[in-house]
């Protein structure tokens, strides 16, 4: 059986020009706004590329238009999900956490 393990990915986005317009809105009305857009955005993404239960978003990067996201499965299924976050249109960059020691 292989063995399971949570790998740590950082997703880093496209040019988003809503992004851009709500991250110049420094009012916490405004603040609010963008934390529930990206939100709601990095959630759709994640949707649509990966299966349900195989990863957990830890959060969304305000100051960047990113999130975290954990995937949880075997290492070659990490590798693909990896894959699969990269290839989409909308993602510039994926990397994977690295521990400093």
């Amino acid at each position: 059986m292989a063995k399971q393990q949570q790998e740590v990915y950082f997703v880093f986005m496209n040019f988003d020009p809503v992004y851009e317009r709500l991250r110049a809105d420094r009012s916490k009305e405004g603040s609010a706004t963008l934390d529930a857009y990206l939100s709601h955005k990095h959630d759709k993404l994640l949707a649509k590329l990966l299966q349900p239960d195989s990863y957990r978003k830890r959060s969304s990067l305000a100051i960047v238009d990113g999130f975290a996201v954990e995937i949880t499965e075997t290492q070659q299924q990490t590798m693909v999900q990896a894959s699969v976050l990269r290839s989409a249109k909308e993602v510039r960059v994926v990397e994977k956490n690295q521990e400093l020691a």
